[in-house]
């Protein structure tokens, strides 16, 4: 496999790495597995996954995150990424400088995992967030990567986290 044809490593960051950068992670490895290699953490990680998050990847995906933790970015220090995307505030203002100049966007969402009220309400901000992160891991697939160049897709990237 040539360097063009490697899978992009993909790295997304939120602070308890217990839910929406567990959602993201999971989404795009089921959608483009061959095309990219998806990696979650957090800043101060919980040690837990969410069940709520495991849940709504089985129940509303298909997808089998049995396998999933909760670790820190510490784990992924000195790897070279292609991308780095912050889904929380926290993580993007302290987010570290990665080597290799990876493409480092910010798509802020509220945590599903803040969500109150009753186990159905519970549920439902998850399937929120995945759905939000869905869309937005399809608008970030349709972008022609090879053809953009690194300041167009910098822009591109991050322009889908923009509300």
């Amino acid at each position: 496999m040539t360097e063009s044809q490697r899978p992009l490593k993909m790295l997304f960051l939120c602070t308890g790495n217990s839910a929406r950068s567990i959602l993201a992670e999971y989404l795009l490895r089921k959608l483009e597995p061959h095309r990219f290699a998806t990696y979650s953490a957090g800043a101060q990680p919980t040690g837990t996954v969410n069940p709520l998050a495991v849940r709504v990847l089985r129940e509303n995906y298909g997808i089998d995150a049995s396998d999933a933790r909760s670790k820190s970015w510490e784990e992924y220090k000195g790897t070279e990424l292609d991308f780095v995307i912050t889904v929380c505030d926290h993580a993007r203002e302290s987010c570290p400088i990665w080597p290799g100049q990876p493409i480092v966007a910010h798509w802020g969402m509220e945590d599903p995992a803040a969500a109150t009220g009753d186990e159905a309400a519970k549920l439902q901000a998850f399937r929120n967030a995945a759905i939000e992160l869905n869309r937005r891991l399809d608008l970030f697939r349709s972008l022609p990567l090879e053809k953009l160049d690194r300041l167009r897709l910098q822009e591109l990237t991050q322009r889908i986290g923009d509300r």
